[in-house]
């Protein structure tokens, strides 16, 4: 520690590091001479590193941003489409995958057409009659999931397809790193375990391998599935109807602006100037006209507190696409 503080005082570089006492008590020819990591060890040991080591905080639990499906008392399906699958000399091809977030319960709807709001409407009843329903629902906010963006206060076909059963539907915040990527995971195993595995030449052998996959993966998960939080049974004599008003819940992650405001629903809505920049889950109560903002930080997931609330009813109009 005295030679690196006698190497700190007259030096006109600076350096007092480990390698910078090596050399200095090599040129004193000091015997037995410690190695490199030796003395880096002992600067370790007496605290007289000047480089901070970067603190990593634990990441937070799955589904963090949903209180009750971090307390595992609720579950969370994610829905996505993956585009531009080709088959060699045959159709493009693309594909609704589902997977459940704790029991890891999945889904895969391969076509050769594209995907549009009312197939992933069929898809989605088919799926949950058989499955059960979950209390929650996690899209991206491509316009097949959210419906059109030219109009405000626009509830889409899929949106009301999980309000009339009493699912809330998640949309992730749009050009979010961290949450794209959990959604692009979602579809990392059916492209993994079943497109990049096999070579294809008919759409019908994607459909196959596809339905093998899942059953596959359903049975090796039974005890994960099986663990997980109880999924509502499908209610019997329902229909869609497409025009009733919307009622339920709508949730939004979003981060706020350089305002502290945030677009939803092709609206700008303030919420504080203080929660700039940042993670935001916006709640849309639809049968209280109410929209309620919570703050969300990587770094307390439990601490959430209500930034606003904002009166906001949806005008009652004809469901139209």
């Amino acid at each position: 520690m005295d030679l690196r503080r006698q190497l700190g005082e007259p030096s006109d570089l600076g350096h007092v590091g480990a390698e910078a006492i090596f050399g200095a008590l090599f040129e004193r020819g000091t015997v037995p001479l410690p190695s490199v990591r030796t003395i880096g060890r002992i600067l370790e040991r007496r605290g007289a590193l000047d480089g901070a080591r970067r603190l990593r905080r634990p990441s937070p639990p799955p589904g963090w941003y949903l209180p009750e499906v971090s307390a595992r008392r609720a579950e969370l399906d994610s829905i996505d489409a993956v585009e531009g699958l080709a088959i060699k000399d045959g159709p493009y091809m693309e594909v609704l995958n589902a997977v459940s977030l704790h029991g890891g319960l999945v889904g895969s709807w391969p076509r050769a057409e594209a995907v549009t709001a009312a197939w992933v409407v069929e898809r989605l009843i088919a799926h949950w009659r058989g499955v059960g329903l979950p209390s929650y629902a996690r899209f991206d906010n491509d316009t097949v999931f959210t419906g059109p963006h030219y109009h405000p206060d626009t509830v889409g076909r899929v949106m009301r397809l999980c309000l009339s059963l009493g699912i809330v539907p998640v949309f992730a915040p749009p050009r979010e790193a961290g949450f794209q990527a959990m959604i692009e995971n979602d579809n990392g195993p059916w492209q993994a375990k079943v497109w990049a595995r096999f070579t294809f030449t008919t759409p019908g052998q994607v459909q196959e391998q596809s339905d093998r996959f899942v059953a596959a993966s359903r049975g090796h998960r039974s005890e994960r599935i099986d663990a997980a939080p109880l999924r509502r049974a499908f209610p019997e004599d329902w229909e869609l109807d497409l025009q009733a008003h919307p009622r339920g819940r709508i949730i939004f992650l979003r981060r706020t602006d350089a305002a502290g405001a945030v677009r939803v629903l092709e609206r700008t809505f303030a919420v504080d100037p203080r929660w700039v920049h940042r993670l935001t889950r916006v709640e849309l109560d639809l049968d209280a006209g109410k929209m309620r903002c919570f703050a969300l930080r990587r770094r307390e997931p439990a601490v959430q507190p209500l930034l606003k609330e904002i009166d906001h009813r949806m005008p009652k109009r004809k469901f139209r696409e």
